[in-house]
């Protein structure tokens, strides 16, 4: 476990850089700063970052000042609808303390109805745990109304937890996990640097999904490669299979220049796939998925189609269909959906029925020169603007 926790003085409070997509309405508490791992060669958060551990005092401070900008908000007794500018700088104004990241993050959160804090930056779970159960505690004590309490953690950290440590973080309120899962092929955890293999992928899932915690699983469509995809696919679902995660989100791969693999693309000792490929790679992982009552979250813009969304057994062919149909469109028609998806303005193929953005669609690829030999090029680089 790490253990390097900074000494200076209180600088305020801190709010990390990333988040999932359904805590973007949380509070957003900083345990540790950047990621203890950080080698990851598709990742390119929080490299050449140093990691740290906040101090326990420093978080408390944290805690403490969100709870201050909660009191004189319910004495206002503001609500969300008159949360206008001028009315926010007159509550902010009114502070002997001021800090204007804490209390922007406070009233964002008291609007959304206070549900749900996460616990930034990386994996959290590397604290001492006795540490992380005190500032659980204190949260639950100045939140008792706080239904969920989320962060993101690795299979190897969880592996690490001492006895009991688990079920005593979801007691004081830790009540769901994102655990990056990736792939579940080793040829693409090793060669991504993961620090995990499948098994041990596998037995963190058991655990956390043993202790009550909601466990979202990230996957990774497109990791393996060209040349590792159905083997990336079916053994992805295998992994999934064996631990029946509440979650399965979708993240596909996409190549950032700052990162190792992007570097390896360009001297060939990468190629990722295509869209087609990937959306193969994705009906592969679905139709393998057997015997789970897990749901399927494909909310990202990376992704080709935000509608393969659903619980499986039940929405399985209804997912797939979203595939199959993608496939049956026309080469020219495909194209418009796939940029059409990566300029933001279609979710799923029914969007480009009678879509207003349609023209701007076919303006840009006609900009780009689009062609079936050159959109996967393309594309990617304009996927460049989400990772």
């Amino acid at each position: 476990m790490a253990d390097d926790k900074q000494t200076q003085t209180y600088q305020g409070y801190e709010q990390g850089p990333l988040y999932p997509a359904n805590d973007a309405y949380s509070l957003l508490l900083r345990l540790i700063r950047n990621c203890p791992w950080n080698r990851c060669s598709f990742c390119p958060v929080y490299k050449k970052q140093k990691f740290s551990i906040r101090s326990v005092e420093d978080i408390i401070k944290d805690i403490d000042l969100v709870r201050t900008y909660i009191d004189r908000l319910l004495q206002e007794n503001a609500t969300p609808i008159a949360f206008d500018q001028e009315r926010i700088h007159s509550i902010y104004t009114g502070f002997e303390i001021r800090d204007r990241v804490a209390f922007n993050n406070t009233v964002k959160w008291y609007a959304a109805g206070m549900a749900s804090i996460f616990l930034q930056d990386a994996n959290p779970l590397v604290m001492n745990p006795k540490d992380l159960l005190f500032i659980l505690g204190h949260i639950r004590d100045c939140f008792p109304q706080t239904e969920t309490i989320a962060v993101y953690a690795r299979s190897s950290t969880i592996l690490q937890l001492p006895d009991d440590t688990l079920e005593q973080l979801y007691k004081l309120g830790l009540n769901r996990i994102h655990l990056g899962l990736e792939s579940g092929s080793n040829l693409a955890l090793n060669r991504m640097r993961t620090g995990v293999d499948r098994a041990g992928h596998i037995e963190a899932g058991k655990r956390i999904r043993q202790t009550g915690i909601e466990l979202y699983a990230y996957v990774v469509p497109g990791l393996g490669g060209v040349d590792l995809s159905i083997e990336h696919a079916l053994e992805t679902a295998e992994a999934l299979n064996a631990i029946n995660p509440d979650v399965i989100k979708i993240r596909t791969l996409g190549l950032s220049p700052s990162t190792e693999l992007a570097h390896w693309q360009l001297r060939g000792m990468f190629e990722k796939p295509g869209d087609a490929m990937i959306a193969t790679e994705i009906r592969l992982m679905l139709e393998a998925l057997d015997n789970i009552q897990s749901r399927i979250k494909s909310d990202h813009i990376l992704n080709l189609f935000e509608t393969v969304t659903g619980k499986i057994p039940h929405d399985k062919e209804k997912m797939i269909g979203v595939i199959d149909r993608f496939f049956e469109l026309a080469p020219q028609e495909r194209i418009l959906y796939q940029i059409g998806r990566r300029m933001g303005f279609f979710k799923g193929l029914e969007d480009m029925e009678a879509s207003p953005q349609m023209d701007q669609v076919r303006l840009a690829c006609e900009n780009y020169g689009v062609t079936p030999k050159n959109v996967d090029q393309i594309l990617d680089r304009l996927m460049m603007r989400f990772v």
